[in-house]
């Protein structure tokens, strides 16, 4: 634990060293994973409490960069740092931080951060609203789908953006960032058009997006199907269905966008007449036929056909 002591100490003699400073910020990382008492302990002696000041003060990017991964790789090794962390400070500074202009590696580390502090995390859920944290994110997540021309690094970004707006809305569940998620909907149902080979890496950010947004939220279910999401959603999937019997990356498609579907549904009967006419359950049915289907997923598959098939019969 001295070694922490000394690795503190020498960050706040290296303010003018950024590459001495990554470093050390690094080295604090890889000591605080071998034990959580190295983190709590690195908590009292006021390290967090430092490199969360480092983060804001530092004039170099990569200094700023590093200190908000070490500050967000803390908070999920460790429920006391998170909490310590979980302020309307951190989600206000976060909130601002976000929307200046910064490298993109930068942004998707800020992203980061506010994704695992409202991970399984009602006040932190709470304060990501209070704080505009919810607005900045859907601001990011409109502007930043990744075109077909987009860097790795956007991407990246734009996946991050879409696992933090889904741990803001659900596990637990909180309606009131649901019902603010739902009105970017008629938007992301232009992006399922998007949703197919040669472009997977886009299907499990927008589903599992839709998916809980829409989750046990009558509401969010209804709006989504008045702007044409469930439609688009059926169409995409038919479209995919029919390529997952010989692709193993449609079938990863199909199954993603299956369990969303299954969320728009669940507990909402009224909703599914529409599909129950469609061709989504003969194609569920080779899905679950498939070579390429993980048997973990063969549940979920069952689960919508069922749904489904319960509607034809009311």
């Amino acid at each position: 634990m001295e070694d922490l002591r000394l690795l503190l100490e020498c960050l706040k003699y290296q303010m003018k060293w950024p590459g001495s400073q990554k470093q050390a910020l690094l080295t604090i990382i890889s000591i605080c994973k071998q034990n959580g008492q190295y983190v709590e302990f690195f908590r009292e002696i006021g390290g967090i409490s430092f490199i969360y000041n480092l983060s804001k003060s530092s004039t170099f990017s990569q200094v700023k960069e590093t200190a908000l991964f070490m500050l967000a790789s803390l908070a999920e090794l460790h429920e006391s740092c998170k909490q310590s962390l979980c302020r309307e400070e951190t989600f206000c500074d976060l909130a601002q931080h976000l929307e200046q202009k910064m490298p993109l590696t930068e942004k998707r580390v800020a992203v980061y951060m506010l994704s695992v502090l409202v991970a399984n995390n009602r006040s932190g859920q709470t304060l990501a609203k209070t704080s505009r944290c919810i607005e900045t994110l859907l601001s990011l997540f409109r502007h930043n789908f990744p075109d077909p021309d987009a860097s790795y690094e956007q991407l990246q970004l734009w996946a991050t953006v879409s696992s933090a707006l889904c741990g803001s809305v659900n596990n637990p569940q909180n309606e009131e960032n649901q019902n603010a998620c739902m009105h970017v909907f008629p938007l992301v149902k232009t992006w399922l058009q998007e949703v197919a080979l040669p472009r997977p890496e886009l299907a499990q950010p927008i589903c599992s997006f839709i998916g809980m947004t829409v989750a046990n939220n009558p509401c969010a279910q209804q709006y989504f199907v008045s702007v044409g999401g469930l439609d688009s959603l059926s169409d995409t999937l038919t479209r995919v269905l029919s390529q997952s019997a010989h692709s193993a990356p449609a079938c990863k498609v199909a199954t993603a966008i299956t369990k969303t579907l299954s969320a728009c549904i669940s507990n909402n009967g009224q909703l599914v007449s529409s599909l129950s006419k469609s061709m989504v359950i003969p194609g569920l049915l080779c899905l679950l036929s498939s070579p390429n289907l993980d048997p973990q997923d063969q549940l979920a598959v069952v689960l919508t056909i069922g749904y489904l098939t319960d509607a034809c019969f009311e």
